[in-house]
């Protein structure tokens, strides 16, 4: 089966911003770990597609490691804003300074080196190994567990099926071309092996596959049926000064968008009060719904013209230097609701 499979992905490999393709490493071009390893953190979570132009941004701004890790926290979360789970994004400058500061600005080459850096657990691990110095490690993503459920015909439901389904790709993982190996089983859950309409006419592995055989590979794999997501609510508030200066705050390091900057507000909570906590200048500009992975968010916006004074929370950020677009998409959505009111869209220093 890998002979089959790495010819297909010799001919078929997707071009992506981060991967030295089987042509280039054939040639003796070998993969750049520190753009290995912002892939995989960037790909958490993320879809391939919106993560090429941030990789691509990143590493301009950023070419090696060493630049990361010397940048300025608030220059990388803001470059950041718009991937969500932003928690990465501070985990990617401890692991580049990490990598700086001891060990030479060189990634380890082994899992067990890899691993006890900030922010890479067990797959980032065993992604980086392999694809970046063709270790045999074993690389299980939401791709690789679909193309091995319906090859091996698995009918455990996800997620209890994870520990059998990484046993069976790590019987297929070869000690030649692990990291080819690795991207190759990848690239066919994403290209062909798909969770709907998989395109088996065409598939390197249609033969060998137990669920083409048994006519299964639609029910392929099961997964125990979510939880309704629960839902919570809070309070956000858009203030700005007269000289147009926007009332922000910085969020706290841990937690929902750690680090980034928004405006000001309330908790979260699936039972908020239902009054509004604030004064009664502030008045109610609309909501802003926004989905986690774990639940959905409303949060009802209320906007004021707010004196020279500054707030007991937050602080002012001039309107020069204020770009909604370096704000968490959540926060823009805020922003979208609140910037059509006349107190915020008309607070101009010629006021």
């Amino acid at each position: 089966m890998t002979a089959e499979l790495l010819g297909w992905y010799d001919r078929h490999a997707r071009t992506m911003p981060w991967r030295t393709g089987p042509a280039e490493k054939a040639a003796g071009v070998r993969p750049d770990p520190y753009r290995v390893w912002l892939s995989e953190v960037m790909l958490q979570q993320t879809t391939v597609a919106a993560v090429r132009r941030y990789h691509e941004r990143f590493t301009a701004l950023w070419p090696t490691v060493a630049d990361l890790a010397a940048a300025e926290d608030a220059d990388v979360m803001a470059e950041w804003a718009g991937l969500g789970y932003y928690a990465r994004a501070r985990n990617l400058l401890k692991c580049a300074r990490a990598v700086v500061a001891d060990h030479g600005g060189v990634f380890p080459d082994t899992h067990a080196g890899l691993i006890a850096l900030p922010g890479i657990g067990p797959y980032t691990a065993a992604a980086i190994a392999a694809i970046a110095f063709d270790r045999p490690e074993t690389v299980v993503d939401g791709n690789v567990e679909r193309v091995m459920s319906r090859l091996f015909d698995i009918e455990t439901p996800l997620p209890a099926a994870k520990p059998e389904l990484t046993a069976l790709a790590a019987r297929l993982t070869p000690e030649a071309r692990p990291g080819d190996h690795a991207q190759a089983v990848m690239d066919l859950g994403a290209t062909i092996c798909t969770p709907k309409s998989p395109a088996c006419g065409i598939c390197p592995l249609r033969e060998p596959c137990l669920a083409r055989q048994n006519g299964t590979q639609a029910q392929r794999p099961v997964k125990t049926p979510k939880k309704p997501r629960p839902h919570r609510r809070g309070y956000a508030y858009v203030g700005r000064r007269t000289d147009g200066a926007w009332l922000m705050e910085t969020r706290p390091e841990s937690g929902m968008l750690g680090g980034m900057l928004g405006f000001p507000g309330s908790d979260w909570s699936e039972t908020p009060d239902p009054a509004a906590p604030a004064p009664a200048e502030w008045r109610i500009a609309g909501e802003a719904t926004h989905g986690f992975t774990h639940f959905t968010l409303t949060l009802t916006v209320l906007t004021a013209r707010l004196g020279p004074v500054n707030p007991e929370r937050g602080h002012f950020v001039a309107a020069e230097a204020f770009s909604p677009g370096a704000l968490p998409a959540l926060m823009r959505k805020v922003h979208d609701v609140a910037s059509a009111q006349p107190e915020i869209e008309r607070a101009t220093a010629a006021e």
